[in-house]
């Protein structure tokens, strides 16, 4: 175990339901064990925010599958939690909160010896930092999961329309970009944009999102069958890029010559829950389509192998053409065993070729419906696509691989001499 003070923070509400704590849990882990004197800092969970239990070392604690994981204290050995608020009535003002928070908790905890290693994962909690560099810490990772200049008009839409909010977005993440000695990203199409920011690409590492083997357990063959009602499933955010409208229309089309159910499960703003309603009462669809809000990792798990088969209807925009991003729920699909059906687009392609998934048409329901009909009438190619993205999944893109990665930047950003 190597000694080294280090600080791992994010604008996330942490333990949640969404992907990127699922990123954190797993890197958190890697590191604690290795190092065992982590700082993760993010925006207190509901847990802390209501009086619930404190996070401590030790051992995770089993998830019953009806919790609420935004609720749940969290912990892992080696790593000490420090969770803050994040006040205010719109994001920017939480921002802004939580930046002067993380000041005041950084006098606190290391005073005027910077630390060894600042890990970070957004413009939100790290730009005046990254501004005062050498104050704060010797080396510095920014780990680009998203870019607000780019994703912020699918939570806001009226950010699109505000050029001297996206500028001033587009400057913070310049900065620390160009503050970073490393720079850890999820797939190529990340790699490639940064560079073309300017980024020298021997600072940039793609290290891609994984998928826990003891949890994402691959189930029995599928068994297809056009006498029955089929099974679709889709996990992930309800936000526009991720495409969930094509996957309620695709059923609907199929439904005039096939029965199907579609049961919808994740996080999702008021707002987006209130328009994919809206679609599914339009589309007549209202005793075939279920919206579930976000379960445990098991319990997923579960609804993956029970399902006859999963969709990833991710769209074309900048989000996911320009930006990339690498889709934890193809991943976790995948090591399901059960046939998926993703949009045919370069950062699926990155993770899987044609005998692993049915590529669709991205924003096609008729591509959708035209996969999903393939799968009907070729149970036998069914079952041979789940079980050879099952064996990518589970031989590749395991999480352990992941950390593994990120230990080695640890490691060799802590052996040379420290920037300024």
């Amino acid at each position: 175990m190597h000694t080294a003070r280090l600080v791992y923070a994010s604008f996330d509400r942490f333990p949640s339901a969404k992907g990127a704590a699922t990123h954190i849990n797993a890197f958190l882990r890697g590191l604690g064990r290795h190092f065992g004197q982590v700082d993760l800092v993010t925006i207190e969970s509901e847990a802390t925010a209501i009086g619930g239990l404190p996070t401590a070392h030790g051992v995770a604690q089993s998830i019953p599958a009806t919790t609420d994981l935004a609720a749940l204290p969290w912990s892992a050995v080696g790593v000490t939690q420090h969770g803050l608020p994040a006040v205010g009535r719109n994001l920017f003002e939480r921002v802004l909160s939580f930046r002067a928070q993380l000041g005041r908790w950084w006098e606190q905890h290391l005073g005027a010896e910077p630390a060894d290693i600042f890990h970070f994962r957004s413009i939100y909690e790290a730009y005046p930092l990254a501004r005062e560099k050498s104050r704060f810490c010797r080396r510095m990772i920014y780990e680009v999961n998203g870019l607000p200049s780019i994703e912020l008009k699918y939570h806001y839409p009226a950010v699109a329309q505000d050029r001297e909010l996206l500028a001033k977005l587009h400057h913070q993440e310049q900065v620390c970009l160009e503050a970073a000695d490393q720079i850890i990203t999820v797939s190529d199409i990340n790699a490639a944009h940064i560079v073309g920011r300017g980024i020298d690409e021997r600072r940039i590492r793609v290290i891609r999102n994984g998928v826990d083997p003891s949890i994402f357990r691959c189930g029995p063959p599928t068994h297809i069958s056009p006498t029955r009602p089929l099974q679709v499933l889709y996990s992930g955010t309800l936000s526009a890029w991720q495409g969930v409208q094509y996957a309620i229309e695709a059923v609907a089309l199929l439904r005039r010559d096939f029965d199907a159910q579609l049961t919808l499960v994740g996080p999702g703003r008021p707002r987006q829950k209130k328009a994919i309603e809206e679609l599914i009462w339009k589309q007549d669809l209202c005793d075939h389509v279920s919206l579930r809000p976000a379960v445990p990792q098991s319990e997923l798990n579960l609804l993956q192998q029970q399902a006859d088969v999963i969709v990833a209807p991710l769209t074309r925009n900048d989000r996911n053409l320009v930006q990339g991003c690498c889709p934890l729920k193809v991943i976790e699909a995948m090591a399901s065993g059960t046939p998926v059906i993703a949009s045919d687009l370069p950062v699926v392609r990155e993770l899987a070729s044609e005998g692993e998934v049915l590529f669709a048409k991205p924003g096609s329901a008729k591509s959708i419906k035209d996969a999903m009909l393939q799968l009907l009438q070729q149970p036998q190619r069914a079952r041979a696509l789940g079980q050879a993205a099952a064996r990518k999944a589970h031989t590749q893109f395991g999480w352990q691989r992941a950390v593994d990665q990120l230990l080695e930047v640890y490691e060799r950003l802590l052996q040379e001499p420290a920037s300024v």
